[in-house]
């Protein structure tokens, strides 16, 4: 009788401690690295015409235009149709028939921290700027900012926002 007592003490005993266990901060804590929200966000810099330069959060996979909207800053009208194109490799790209840009009024200049990992501007993207701006006004920093997506590399970099074209005549 004690023999089968002391068993099922043990068997009991055994299961108290898996669930303590798994219960257990112990285990939780051995993952330190718990995603966060700053995680998905860079810091971006705009400088508006006047000079004034203002610091933005920018969320990682937002276009600039989205960013400047969601801190009040005005890149004027934004046209944008689905992508024309997603090159995705070396010797492949894959049409995908959207008409793209259609205006050019969100033309800005951007330079410093990853400038460079944007997408290059496609041939849609080219011929808005040269039909909207004069060939002194783009530079080969010029984008639109509704076809740069902010990526995590962009924390830093800087967003010129040259002078708007008129948009408002009636």
């Amino acid at each position: 009788m004690l023999s089968a007592f002391t068993s099922s003490s043990k068997r009991l005993l055994s299961q108290r401690s898996t669930l303590g266990r798994c219960l257990s901060t112990a285990v939780a804590s051995a993952d330190t690295s718990a995603p966060s929200v700053f995680d998905n966000i860079v810091t971006l810099n705009f400088v508006d015409p006047s000079g004034a330069r203002r610091q933005v959060p920018g969320y990682i996979g937002k276009s600039l235009y989205e960013t400047s909207e969601m801190n009040n800053i005005d890149l004027g009208p934004s046209s944008v149709g689905g992508a024309v194109e997603e090159v995705r490799s070396d010797t492949w790209t894959e049409p995908l028939y959207g008409e793209g840009s259609t205006t050019g009024y969100d033309h800005v200049l951007i330079v410093g921290n990853g400038a460079q990992t944007a997408k290059p501007m496609t041939w849609v993207e080219e011929k808005v700027l040269k039909d909207y701006w004069d060939d002194d006004e783009i530079f080969p920093e010029s984008r639109l900012a509704s076809q740069v997506l902010v990526t995590k590399d962009m924390d830093g970099m800087t967003v010129y926002v040259p002078d708007r074209i008129v948009d408002d005549i009636p």
